[in-house]
């Protein structure tokens, strides 16, 4: 426990947030939202993203398309392309403040510094919730068009693609690290009540345990 210190956790924090916000970034581009494969050519697949629509066929390969209108799009998807942009932008907002409040940039004095750690875990938060929110939803949608009996047997049904793996990844990433940075401040908030006591134990002993691992 010598080396988890609050400085440790925020880096980690930001490195958690980095991941998760990378992995959402790609997870919104990407076609693979949702995949169909007729059994009429099974040659043929499909693949449905935010963004584009693909066809993969073994003859040409990967041809993609861009949506024509935004109002034809199925409302799921409509809203999943709102919620993903908030997502992004708050999550490179939240990765901004956090650097700012890091121990070691020196550029704010150490209130405004908490105050900053504590508004990025708020954000990284909202970065992971907008995240996770689109992607349950269109995996709600895609099982209930799937097990609608309404539609003919031989009709081909979409079914889940990469996209929602990864974007549930980068979701619980960011929220794992909106967390991390919460804990980063109560650390840090910890060891400062402790060394505003005089002569306490957990001082000395914190401090013995600094002079052992500066000697190894």
């Amino acid at each position: 426990m010598v080396f988890l210190t609050p400085k440790i956790m925020q880096r980690t924090a930001l490195f958690v947030t980095f991941g998760g916000f990378v992995t959402s970034l790609m997870t919104m581009f990407i076609p693979f939202w949702k995949t169909m494969n007729s059994d009429l050519n099974e040659m043929e697949n499909w693949f449905s993203g935010l963004f584009h629509m693909c066809l993969y066929t073994e003859e040409v390969g990967i041809q993609c398309k861009a949506y024509e209108s935004i109002l034809a799009l199925p409302m799921d998807l409509q809203i999943s392309r709102v919620l993903m942009s908030v997502s992004i932008g708050t999550g490179a907002f939240s990765m901004v403040t956090a650097f700012l409040g890091l121990e070691g940039v020196e550029i704010f004095p150490p209130g405004i510094k908490r105050g900053l750690l504590i508004f990025s875990g708020v954000l990284t938060w909202v970065s992971g919730l907008t995240t996770l929110a689109p992607i349950s939803i269109v995996a709600y949608t895609t099982v209930v068009e799937f097990w609608d009996e309404g539609f003919p047997d031989v009709m081909p049904r979409w079914e889940y693609g990469e996209a929602m793996f990864s974007g549930w990844f980068g979701g619980f990433a960011l929220v794992i690290g909106g967390t991390l940075f919460f804990i980063a401040v109560c650390m840090a908030d910890f060891d400062q009540s402790i060394q505003t006591v005089p002569g306490s134990p957990l001082v000395k002993q914190r401090t013995q345990n600094y002079l052992k691992t500066e000697m190894l």
